[in-house]
């Protein structure tokens, strides 16, 4: 029988071939090793190309990483290139054309002599540096295609040989090995980010504490957990649509408060429970003009339970990102149904506490009804009684003043029995959340701070930027009492203010004659004022106390209407 062809790569035997193999081999055993020494996937990459390129001696190497759809590449590393060559050359290879294209779609072994000459080239992008020799091998990991690794130009100026491509395909097996490690990995870590997320969102809404900064959380952890530009909540409108009602932004715009018809088609698909996801914003149909447009891929997820939509979660992407990734979509909607949860479990919890209210405020109705009330009657007409026994006209004067005091009395408790009684208040307005803030303030500083209101407080102010300068005042009052360790505070809101840009608008002043702001310290309270005011279109800053020679500090925060 003849002997068995060799497959692909492998050196033909020819005079000092084995020499010449074995003093490759322990450059081989080292760069194998160097291979698989790290598990985080991006370096794993970047130390797979730099030993492939020592290890056949080529000037410059990459590996282009396949997309999930397998028609493109979804990243591209390089080495050899500098970074200023890499900035001028610009937009990196997407794998969907030329000879790159070609690998992607037919993962095999390819060595030329001359890039330049294969037909499947087309050519160098401007300032790319002038590329000869070639050699191609597909990275398998777990035996699906994960990418390819591209060698070009030998140091020597000989082509690519035999052994080059044998060594090189050796090492494309360990780096499939080491990227399988480096993806388990990396996958771990993202789960439990995503799960350290859910946890941290679940906790904010469950705790009881102020349901604006819980949806904040929300959109602060959908932002840094996918990586977008944005994290966005919205909820349903009163009068349909879904209103955007926080904001985790770089430099949010004014968008607090706005509420997107029900009409719009992207509306529609969440409101039906369905996800919606776009590659591109800039071209996207389906989305309106508008500041959505300057982003790139968007994931839109329902808040959905129980076939029951309780809100939205976007998370937009900067123009020119990468698209999600199947497993960004998953967990990104995992994340969206724990946050739906939660939220569904904070309005019962809510619930269960308006409930426990009620039931309190009719056992005290009852309470005063059936025994202060009784008494007070009791003891008016013992001294109805009495007076009527008395000769004395100063002694029946008094003791009858005393029964009609009780009379009023009666009344006034009758009335309070029957407010007790009547549903909850209506939402009270803005100059009223204010001094009940001023009130709850004045426990832990011992002291009621001053307040003082100008303008139409309540009639001109808007719901959402009132309760944004509600959360500001809460905020600047406990900065003061944490921090400052003031004495005096006085508190401002004034309806009637003009903004530096001339718009009419709202501005709240808290001075303290504290100790101020000291360098380096924590400015986590400062920062949320701040996001609050962008939040809204509006602004906050920092100015003198109130205190000796300015001392103090005081929080100015102000928006428009």
């Amino acid at each position: 029988m003849p002997p068995p062809a060799p497959s692909p790569g492998t050196p033909q035997p020819r005079h000092g071939a084995t020499a010449e193999f074995l003093a490759r081999v322990p450059r081989l055993l080292d760069a194998m090793r160097s291979v698989g020494s790290g598990l985080e996937l991006h370096s794993t990459l970047h130390r797979i190309c730099e030993t492939a390129a020592d290890l056949a001696d080529a000037r410059y190497a990459a590996i282009g990483v396949v997309d999930e759809d397998g028609d493109g590449l979804a990243a591209f590393v390089h080495h050899g290139v500098d970074e200023t060559t890499a900035r001028r050359i610009g937009h990196l290879p997407d794998g969907r054309k030329g000879l790159l294209g070609a690998l992607v779609r037919d993962p095999a072994p390819v060595r030329l002599t001359d890039l330049t000459d294969d037909p499947r080239s087309c050519g160098f992008p401007e300032h790319h540096p002038r590329m000869r020799g070639f050699l191609g091998v597909p990275i398998r990991v777990q035996g699906e295609i994960f990418g390819n690794l591209y060698l070009t130009d030998k140091r020597a100026g000989a082509p690519f040989d035999d052994y080059d491509l044998a060594m090189v395909r050796v090492l494309a097996t360990e780096a499939g090995i080491a990227i399988g490690n480096a993806r388990l990995y990396e996958a771990a870590q993202r789960r439990e980010r995503w799960i350290d997320g859910s946890v941290a969102v679940t906790t904010a809404l469950l705790s009881g504490g102020d349901v604006d900064e819980a949806l904040q959380t929300v959109a602060e952890q959908a932002r840094r957990l996918s990586g977008a530009a944005a994290g966005i909540v919205l909820l349903p409108a009163d009068g349909g649509g879904l209103e955007i009602v926080a904001v985790s932004a770089e430099h949010p715009a004014d968008v607090l408060g706005r509420v997107i018809p029900a009409d719009n088609g992207v509306v529609g698909e969440l409101l039906a429970g369905r996800s919606v996801f776009v590659d591109d914003a800039a071209t996207d149909r389906r989305l309106e003009a508008g500041p959505v447009r300057a982003y790139g891929p968007i994931m839109l997820l329902p808040l959905c339970r129980d076939a029951r939509v309780l809100g939205a979660l976007v998370m937009p992407r900067a123009r020119g990102e990468r698209p999600f990734t199947r497993t960004e979509r998953a967990l990104g909607e995992r994340f969206a149904s724990q946050a739906a949860l939660a939220l569904m479990m904070a309005d019962a919890q809510r619930d269960r506490e308006r409930l426990a209210v009620y039931e309190d405020r009719d056992r005290i109705a009852r309470d005063l009804h059936d025994l202060v009330i009784q008494r007070l009657f009791a003891t008016g007409m013992m001294l109805e009684s009495a007076r009527r026994g008395s000769a004395v006209p100063e002694v029946r004067d008094r003791v009858g003043g005393a029964v009609d005091e009780l009379d009023v009395t009666i009344q006034e408790i009758r009335s309070a029995i029957f407010a007790l009684r009547q549903p909850a208040d209506p939402p009270a307005g803005l100059r009223t959340r204010v001094l009940r803030e001023v009130a709850l303030a004045a426990v832990p500083l011992g002291f009621t701070p001053s307040h003082r209101f100008a303008g139409p407080v309540d009639t001109a102010v808007g719901e959402v930027t009132g309760r944004n300068l509600i959360a500001a005042l809460r905020e600047a009052l406990s900065n003061a009492f944490r921090h400052a360790h003031a004495t005096r505070i006085e508190v401002v809101v004034d309806a009637a203010a003009v903004l530096p840009d001339g718009r009419p608008g709202v501005r709240l002043s808290v001075a303290d004659d504290g100790v101020g702001v000291p360098e380096g310290g924590r400015r986590s309270g400062l920062h949320n004022l701040e996001r609050r005011a962008e939040a809204v279109g509006g602004v906050s800053r920092l100015g003198p106390g109130i205190g000796r020679d300015g001392g103090g500090t005081t929080v100015l925060w102000e928006a428009p209407y």
